[in-house]
Order: structure tokens, then C-alpha cells, then sequence
């Protein structure tokens, strides 16, 4: 399916130096930021207090966050679970006047006497302390999760393609992993268990991207065998972006509607999410397939077995079909 065809081809490898090149520009600096600010971890990973909170009616979100906020806590998470007249309201660690970690009881007991029970028919289901160990074990099992993942897409390419391209596909990938990561160390936004989800996300979506292209540029290299590389690889991303655009676009609407209308429960992971498709379509076609040519993939590197003796006197005799 497509939207359009354009005819001539683009020369985006032409611009292919400089563009990797801010690449590397924007990589170097998302890794500063990550190491000189760090990632703004949520209570899921620092530990904290969650509390499980029932209303006789649909619980008024925005006025609990508010009641809460008041109390100094700028950094909770506060949702529906179960249905919409269930709450769970995550606390983060806060310490008194004396830089005394304040108990999880005495948390529950100032936010309940902020939700005006007697008022609001709120009522205190349960109340439990998330210790920072838990959320070490949270970030462990995360990190274990994303280098899985990587191990993963680097087979896959490297069996369905080549070694050249399962590098270059894998570095395009963590450009995208590790400019999502600088993003949220630069603002300083909530890094969550969800924002998690949306970078493993994003990595499948890429690796996607990247797959499409590379397979273009292996039929490319069936099809056209007058083609150099560069102009090979400028044909495939020509001849897909019709389909990138819908695929991307439609997409991309849906993660905007979550971003405005998800409300602060899925602002982040929407926000993740966002950033990561745009900077997907950016890598696959100006970092991995501009990696795949610097690496100097070939025709032989694709096409398996040996060429038919018609093909190889037809490349190099052009009037070889006119005398048989």
C-alpha cells in the first residue's frame, strides 16, 4: 500500500558523513547528561510508600493529586488499579526537619487527612513500604531485560542478514535507546518501570524500521546490478518511504492521543514513546543503513551462491541478449 511514489531517487547517503556525525554529536551528549545528572528515578526504583486507597464512588484524580502536592510530595504517582473508584498512590522517601526518614504510617496518616475521609468517604485499604532494595532488584532485572533484548535483535539480524548489518542495526538501536535515556536525564523527567517498557518498546519498533530497509537493499541488490552501494541503499529508503510514513504516521497518532489525553499516568511512557519513533525513523535510515555502507556491505555479502553464467555474460557483454 502505498500513498505515493516518487520517481527519482533521493541522494540521502550524499549527506550521509554529516549526518552521522551529528549523530555522534547527540550521542556523546546524551552520555554526559547521563553521567553528570543521572536518570530521575521514580519510587519504583528508590523505594517509597504505596498506599491503596477506595472511594463509594469514582475517585476524583485530580483533586487527590492536588491534596496531595499540598503536602510537599511533588514526585507521586497516583492512579486507578482494579476499577475507577480504587486508587494507588505511590509516596517517595521524605525526611524530617531532622533528616529522619518519616514512616510509612505517618506518610498514610498526613495524605488521609488531607483526602478528608469524613468529607470524601475515602477509606485506607492498605499501606506498604517499597524499600530501596526492592527497587535495586527492579533496576537489575530492567537492565537484564534490555541486554536480552539486544542479544536478541543482534542474532536475529545477523541470521537473517549479515554481520555488517547486525551491527550496524544494533548501533542504530541503542543511538535511539541511549538519546530517549539522555532526553530524560537532561529534563530530569520521571524514569519509571512504564518509561522502561516504552525504551524496550521502541527498541522492537526500530529494529522493525531498519529490517524493512534492509531487506529492500537486499532485493536492490538482485535487481539492479549497474547500481553502486550508495546508490543502491538511496533507492530502498526512497522506494519505502511511502510505507514508513503510514506506518509511522498511524502510530504516532496513536501514542500522541496517550501523551494529550492519557493524563500524568501515561505521560512519560507516551513522552518515551514519542521520541523514540521519531528518532527510529531517523536511525534506520541516516545511521544503520549509512553504517551498513561505511562498513562496505556488498552484493556478495547478500546474495548467496554462485550467478548463473547467462547473468555474469549479461553484466559484462550488453549486447549479450541481442546475439543469443
Amino acid at each position: 500500500m502505498e500513498f505515493f511514489r516518487i520517481k527519482k531517487d533521493i541522494p540521502f547517503m550524499r549527506h550521509a558523513l554529516v549526518l552521522n556525525a551529528i549523530s555522534f554529536i547527540t550521542f556523546l551528549a546524551a552520555i554526559f547528561f547521563l553521567w553528570h545528572n543521572g536518570l530521575h528515578l521514580s519510587i519504583e526504583f528508590t523505594g517509597g510508600t504505596v498506599m491503596e486507597v477506595s472511594y463509594p464512588q469514582a475517585a476524583p484524580l485530580d483533586a487527590i493529586r492536588g491534596n496531595v502536592e499540598k503536602l510537599g510530595y511533588a514526585d507521586t504517582q497516583i492512579q486507578n488499579f482494579g476499577s475507577s473508584r480504587d486508587v494507588m498512590i505511590r509516596l517517595p522517601l521524605q525526611k524530617d526537619a531532622q533528616g529522619k526518614l518519616i514512616s510509612s504510617a505517618d506518610q498514610s496518616a498526613a495524605v488521609m487527612k488531607a483526602l478528608d475521609p469524613s468529607t470524601s468517604g475515602a477509606k485506607l485499604q492498605r499501606v506498604e513500604f517499597v524499600g530501596p532494595q526492592v527497587g535495586q532488584e527492579l533496576a537489575m532485572d530492567g537492565l537484564k531485560a534490555l541486554i536480552f533484548v539486544i542479544i536478541g535483535i543482534v542474532l536475529y539480524l545477523s541470521f537473517r542478514f549479515e554481520w555488517k548489518f547486525a551491527l550496524a542495526g544494533i548501533i542504530a538501536n541503542l543511538h535511539d535507546v541511549v538519546i530517549i535515556l539522555g532526553f530524560f536525564a537532561f529534563f530530569q523527567w520521571e524514569f519509571s518501570l512504564s518509561v522502561l517498557a516504552a525504551v524496550l518498546a521502541v527498541l522492537g519498533y526500530s529494529v522493525n524500521e531498519s529490517v524493512v530497509i534492509f531487506d529492500r537493499i537486499r532485493e536492490n541488490f538482485r535487481k539492479y546490478r549497474k547500481m553502486n552501494t550508495r546508490e543502491i541503499i538511496d533507492n530502498a529508503i526512497t522506494s519505502t518511504i511511502s510505507r514508513t510514513m503510514i506506518t509511522h504516521g498511524s502510530t504516532e497518532m496513536m501514542v500522541l492521543a496517550m501523551l494529550v489525553f492519557g493524563g500524568p499516568t501515561l505521560f512519560y511512557f507516551a513522552l518515551a514513546l514519542t521520541i523514540g519513533i521519531l528518532f527510529g525513523i531517523y536511525s534506520s535510515v541516516f545511521v544503520a543503513a549509512a553504517l551498513a555502507m561505511w562498513l562496505g556491505v556488498t552484493r556478495e555479502d547478500l546474495v548467496k551462491g554462485e550467478r548463473k553464467p547467462e547473468d555474469k555474460n549479461r553484466d559484462e557483454d550488453p549486447n549479450f541478449g541481442a546475439r543469443v
